[in-house]
């Protein structure tokens, strides 16, 4: 038979204290402090299946050691503290870099930093040893200033002191911004800029977390139309259409847009994903030679699948059309010119060339058309009196508000005939007289200015492609 000892308590002979006390349903073993409880065999099993063995409030352990892990601290540290043995701290220097005071070293002490909001970058956080206490060997503070990153430091012994045993560069969720390469890069606040004036490749490397950073604001230019010039009979010529204007402006980017911004329908928008993406910039048509040609398309631009129809040509006859159309070249009837926002798209990426008018003896023509104005016709200035190029647009999207894709303006005929003045935004080339027809802007897509009789007509401005995101 079995047997047993049944008590509520075992008491110590001495001073009658506790050593073991059964009291409801909690028993406690031990005579309190100062007074060590030694379990003694080859093998210990505390608690039982299914249980929880807990440290009481304050108490600490010793011999267990630790498994290379912190206990993380939850809320955020944004000023100067002195880390303690066995935790970890999310810093958030988004007021401001500070800096983490390492606590004095004994060997197996383990602390660890978290980048809280992706901030370190800009506000750093200091590391600082205790005292002459060494981080890697070295009694230099350390600076962290990777966006995202966390460290782990273990105290080995006075001779290196604290070492990395954990260093991440990224949060795992990912980045909250997108990270990409090509064209120049500027910034403008919390947002980069990635200008394309000739064919390049914008390479997106990371993408946002965040599916509205994923969403480019763009503007894509395409090259503009040349003028034409007439011959020694003095016909007055067509001016070059300006290149087709389409613009994005998302709401996450802050600037001022032109009356274009397509963002509301989104065919126009591109939304970017980790992959390479090709970039073509139109070049300007060239104008016609000064022996009654007409000029040459320019060529179109794109990105994302997002394409700039290239700007309509000045023609002697017809306007070409185009982006915006080509200006009509003067004779002894009337002209249409050509079309603008060919293909169609919403919104306009340009408007149609100036006619030349009926009964048109002294053979005004017409101004090539802008992106947000058709070209005028020619006539109304007198005799000879030839049309001014259609307007272009304005946009920000560069941080200063630059004009873009004006139509250029026709050349005058007959003795004392007027030229045709450039776009109002300064894109497009004047028309001749005197002399040569001016060309478009380089890179801002406008139309090339008609030639004077017997002089060459101006060519078309070349185009461009910027984009622009919020990385920060």
């Amino acid at each position: 038979m079995t047997s047993k000892i049944k008590v509520d308590n075992i008491n110590k002979v001495s001073d009658d204290s506790n050593i073991i006390k059964k009291c409801g349903t909690t028993t406690t073993i031990g005579s309190g402090a100062s007074n060590p409880i030694v379990v003694d065999g080859s093998a210990i099993t505390l608690g039982r299946c299914g249980g929880t063995v807990a440290l009481a409030s304050g108490a600490t352990q010793t011999g267990f050691g630790r498994t290379g892990t912190v206990d993380w601290q939850t809320t955020p540290k944004t000023a100067t503290f002195t880390a303690a043995n066995g935790e970890g701290y999310f810093c958030n220097t988004t007021g401001g870099a500070f800096t983490v005071n390492l606590p004095a070293g004994s060997a197996g002490a383990i602390v660890s930093v978290a980048d809280y909001a992706g901030t370190w970058q800009t506000n750093n956080l200091t590391v600082a040893a205790n005292g002459s206490e060494k981080i890697a060997g070295s009694t230099i503070d350390v600076t962290l200033s990777t966006e995202g990153q966390s460290i782990t430091l273990v105290y080995v012994d006075g001779t290196q002191g604290w070492i990395t045993t954990a260093d991440s560069t990224e949060n795992v969720e990912g980045n909250a911004f997108v990270v990409a390469t090509g064209g120049t890069i500027t910034t403008s606040g919390n947002d980069k800029i990635h200008t394309f004036t000739g064919p390049g490749t914008f390479t997106v490397t990371s993408v946002a977390v965040c599916a509205a950073n994923n969403v480019m604001s763009h503007l894509i230019v395409a090259g503009g139309g040349g003028g034409a010039s007439s011959g020694p009979s003095s016909n007055g010529s067509g001016a070059g259409g300006a290149g087709g204007f389409r613009e994005v402006k998302t709401p996450v980017t802050p600037y001022t847009a032109s009356p274009l911004d397509g963002y509301p329908s989104a065919p126009n928008r591109v939304t970017v994903t980790a992959q390479a993406y090709s970039i073509v910039v139109g070049g300007g048509g060239s104008g016609g030679d000064g022996s009654n040609t007409a000029g040459c398309n320019g060529s179109p631009s794109s990105f994302g699948g997002i394409t700039s129809t290239a700007g309509g040509a000045g023609k002697r006859g017809d306007g070409n059309p185009g982006g915006s159309g080509g200006g009509a070249g003067g004779g002894a009837t009337s002209r249409p010119g050509g079309t603008g926002n060919t293909p169609p798209v919403s919104p306009a990426q340009g408007f149609n060339g100036g006619g030349s008018p009926p009964a048109n003896p002294d053979h005004s023509a017409g101004g090539g058309g802008g992106a947000t104005e058709v070209g005028e016709t020619g006539g109304p200035g007198g005799p000879g009196g030839s049309g001014r190029g259609g307007a272009g647009a304005t946009t920000s999207i560069t941080a200063s508000p630059l004009a873009y894709a004006g139509g250029g303006g026709a050349s005058g005929s007959g003795p004392g005939g007027a030229a045709g003045a450039a776009s109002p935004c300064g894109t497009g080339g004047r028309g001749g007289p005197p002399g040569s027809g001016v060309a478009g802007t380089t890179n801002r897509g406008g139309g090339g200015g008609g030639g004077e009789a017997g002089a060459v007509a101006g060519n078309g401005g070349s185009g461009v492609v910027i984009i622009r995101y919020k990385f920060q």
